[in-house]
């Protein structure tokens, strides 16, 4: 056989290969086109349209009064799945308590662990409902924004996004309390200042009444009735008594404005209640420090929620001799289901 024909058509079956592989490639790219439009696509549109929007939405509050909380301890899964799709057209993804979508969600895979219909909608949907958590904060409202922010991290604990809204709701709480710190002292001020005017006004009216009374004296007043009259003023003050020296006068600090302790979550799920004694020094400029835990039951549970909320909390100092000074105080704080 001749070496050249075979290696002529051996040349020309690797040029066939080529075109075969093309079309295979382009075959691929439209099975990939057609299953964005007709999977793809349509399932994010039906997930969208119940989640009320896309995304980049933002979240804004109904005008219609919030419904009452739902009774879920009674409904069924398939219930609390249609729940929680009129809950998410109504866009009450967190709020009002006890009537949201999430805590439906919520209910049902604690009812049916792993259903994928409350799975899938609690991860499409967590954006909206962080949007609504944030809105909370921005509007200084922190107790629903923590219960919020509990909501979403019982749906997806390490999602970021709540490290973020963490630091957020304790950055406005420390803004808060740095500008009802400042509207504090400078309603002090004012009062100090308002003092010092009457005081120096009432010196000065005392000054004027003693140079019109000795403006107006008699006349016919000798120097000899005057001489008399300081020897006579001279025994009777030797006459006197020595002034009793005054005891030394002292007043306690006032609390002028605590902050309620935050409930631990961990001991508001276990249904936990108890107490703790803390004993704390308030400063002279009605400050509390060197706060330490005298007494817990139990140990180490609302230790931290104490602390942090005694440190917010400000006093009239304690005084002696009309002067500011530090003073020691023990105070216990109560930590009961179902308080404010």
């Amino acid at each position: 056989m001749d070496t050249r024909i075979t290696l002529e058509a051996r040349h020309g079956a690797r040029g066939a290969v080529r075109p075969v592989t093309l079309v295979a490639i382009a075959v691929i790219v439209m099975l990939a086109i057609a299953s964005w439009f007709l999977i793809i696509q349509p399932h994010e549109e039906m997930v969208l349209s119940d989640a009320g929007g896309h995304p980049s939405t933002p979240v804004t509050p109904g005008t219609v009064a919030a419904p009452p909380p739902a009774n879920v301890e009674a409904m069924g899964t398939d219930q609390l799945l249609s729940e929680a799709r009129k809950a998410m057209n109504d866009q009450r993804y967190l709020a009002p308590a006890g009537n949201n979508a999430f805590e439906f969600y919520l209910k049902a895979l604690e009812r049916e662990p792993g259903n994928a219909v409350a799975t899938d909608a609690l991860r499409e949907t967590f954006p909206f409902a962080a949007s609504s958590a944030e809105q909370a904060i921005n509007a200084r409202n922190f107790n629903e924004a923590q219960r919020e922010i509990d909501l979403l991290a019982k749906a997806d604990p390490a999602n970021f996004t709540l490290t973020i809204l963490r630091s957020k709701l304790d950055a406005q709480r420390k803004l808060q309390d740095k500008e009802q710190q400042q509207a504090s002292d400078q309603e002090r001020q004012q009062q100090l200042a308002a003092q010092k005017a009457a005081e120096e006004k009432a010196a000065a009216d005392k000054a004027a009444e003693a140079q019109q009374a000795s403006t107006t004296a008699p006349k016919g007043t000798t120097a000899g009735s005057t001489r008399n009259a300081a020897s006579s003023q001279a025994a009777e003050t030797a006459a006197a008594p020595a002034p009793v020296q005054a005891a030394p006068t002292s007043t306690p600090a006032v609390l002028i404005r605590s902050v309620n302790p935050r409930y631990p979550t961990q001991a508001q799920r276990a249904r936990t209640e108890g107490y703790v004694v803390l004993s704390f020094t308030v400063t002279s400029e009605g400050r509390t420090s060197n706060i330490k835990v005298t007494e817990a039951q139990p140990r180490r549970v609302f230790d931290r929620a104490a602390i942090d909320a005694v440190e917010r909390w400000e006093f009239k100092p304690a005084t002696r001799n009309g002067e500011p000074v530090d003073s020691t105080l023990t105070n216990r704080i109560n930590f009961t289901l179902g308080q404010p």
